[in-house]
């Protein structure tokens, strides 16, 4: 063995279950925390009773600084809770977590404030609302999070798409109609294609979050409220673009779920195609695709084995959604519409995993399109031999006067030709004469290349400019066009974080103004 093998080796073995001889890497961390994420706790939501607290109590520091500036609140009543909502949500909310909770989490939440503060303060805390309106709100802020790391995944697939068709739009390669070999393109082009598919379900995404932007705080159990509150104050607290316009739909309505699924649905759907594609082109008979180390998996018994094991989580995880979209559409559909349990409760139980599987799927197929070397020559190869340039010699056929369905025929007679004299499209096409004088003619245009130069894929690629298809400057336009809606994309989703962050830091401030009120400061602005 040599000095570098026995190197190999000691290393291989520092690192037990990273270099398994075949591979020499382990798997890529972010892949490695989905696909491994069934020994964890599911989708990173370990304190569901923690993230839901913390909802409420954001809810409640936006309502109670309104109630104050309103003069509905007392606003050293306000302060007391203030204080005594932030110190439960500095221990964590474990004093809340230790009660029991007969009549859920908000009334043991709500009865240990005023269990502490007593009732004339704790009590006031409720004023202008309902369990209703209240969680009609925090499942909109709960839903931000699952929405932003969607769209941030499916911004960073589509500008990786982008990307590389940009890098590969001159690597010819087939494309493949019935799993057969069809035309010549390149694999820019493809991917190109795949990223306008993405495009278009992000911004199906963003139009669906604008359901998140609307504040339904202040509607009540359902028919809003007689206390004068304001809205508008409380959105702009929490960061939402407005309120809402009825507060039947307030409270009644989770369009947000269906609207959400239904894109991620379709951007599924788009996903586990493009799976599909790379678990046949990453396979060992095609081989126009090779993935590195860190994209694949090994086998536990048979050495030889780079599984691409990535794509089928990708496939299992992808449309999910779907699944998901048909559990919370069954939910709704026999619920009236008002407040309902089976709308607000039990559909969004089937929402986030629905969101989270999608984003999985999504950011496995990001880094596996990344991570993708397309074998430029073996692509060229499967073109050559799948006889992809036949359409395009029927269409010069049909430019030179031969009626299309005689063209087809002659040119699917040249392919059996070829087949039978183990000879190669352009060579059997120079035996037959209406081919052989078109060709004359042809290359007579030409001022380089061969006679048979004008049926190789790439010349045929460069032909095809028109119907959106390879050639000329076809790609690179769709290249511009798909990063100038990438980009208007991501400066909505920008937007979006703007006003959250500006209206938690906005709540921050009011609060800290009516719990430590500066000297001489007016207490109702």
């Amino acid at each position: 063995m040599s000095a570098d093998r026995t190197t190999d080796a000691a290393a291989a073995a520092a690192r037990p279950g990273v270099d398994t001889g075949r591979l020499s890497t382990g798997l890529h961390d972010e892949a490695h925390a989905i696909v491994y994420d069934q020994y964890l706790s599911p989708h990173g939501t370990a304190d569901g009773l923690g993230e839901e607290l913390r909802l409420i109590s954001e809810v409640d520091r936006a309502h109670l600084v309104m109630l104050s500036e309103r003069g509905i609140v007392e606003p050293a009543h306000a302060s007391a809770l203030l204080r005594a909502i932030d110190e439960l949500r500095r221990s964590d909310f474990a004093a809340v977590r230790a009660r029991p909770m007969p009549r859920g989490v908000y009334l043991a939440y709500e009865t240990l404030l005023t269990e502490r503060l007593g009732e004339g303060i704790g009590g006031v805390m409720h004023t202008g609302r309902s369990r209703n309106d209240l969680n009609a709100t925090t499942a909109r802020l709960r839903g931000r999070r699952h929405f932003l790391r969607l769209v941030e995944a499916t911004e960073a697939l589509a500008g990786t798409l982008v990307d590389k068709a940009e890098e590969y739009g001159a690597v010819v390669m087939p494309a493949y109609t019935h799993g057969q070999p069809a035309v010549p393109i390149t694999y820019g082009h493809y991917l190109a294609g795949v990223g306008c598919s993405v495009l278009r379900a992000l911004e199906d995404l963003l139009h669906a979050g604008r359901e998140l932007d609307v504040n339904p705080l202040g509607a009540g159990a359902v028919g809003g409220t007689s206390v004068a509150i304001d809205p508008e104050r409380t959105g702009v607290l929490l960061g939402f673009a407005g309120p809402a316009r009825n507060s039947v739909d307030a409270v009644a309505s989770r369009d947000f779920a269906l609207r959400l699924l239904a894109a991620a649905s379709a951007l599924g759907i788009t996903v586990a195609r493009v799976a599909r594609d790379f678990s046949a082109w990453t396979s060992e008979e095609a081989g126009l695709v090779h993935l590195a180390d860190d994209l694949v998996g090994s086998s536990s018994m048979m050495p030889q084995k780079r599984n691409p094991f990535l794509l089928e989580h990708v496939q299992g995880r992808a449309t999910a959604s779907l699944g998901a979209f048909t559990a919370a559409a069954s939910s709704m559909a026999t619920a009236p519409y008002s407040n309902a349990i089976a709308v607000g409760t039990e559909a969004l139980r089937h929402t986030w995993p629905g969101l989270a599987n999608a984003t999985d799927a999504v950011t496995l197929l990001r880094l596996v399109v990344h991570g993708a070397a397309p074998d430029a020559e073996r692509m060229l190869r499967r073109a050559v031999d799948g006889f992809t340039p036949a359409t395009y010699l029927a269409e010069r056929l049909v430019a030179a006067g031969m009626p299309f369905r005689s063209a087809h025929h002659l040119v699917g007679k040249t392919v059996v030709l070829a087949l039978d004299t183990s000879r190669s499209f352009a060579e059997a096409a120079a035996d037959v004469p209406e081919i052989a004088r078109l060709a004359a003619r042809h290359g007579a245009s030409q001022s380089t290349g061969g006679a048979d130069d004008w049926l190789q894929p790439a010349a045929v690629v460069r032909a095809c400019a028109y119907g959106g298809g390879p050639g000329g400057d076809s790609t690179a336009r769709a290249v511009v066009g798909l990063r100038a809606d990438l980009e208007s994309a991501r400066a909505a989703t920008e937007e979006r974080r703007v006003r959250w962050a500006a209206g938690a830091a906005a709540l921050d401030a009011s609060v800290a103004g009516l719990v430590s009120p500066l000297p001489g400061a007016p207490v109702h602005p």
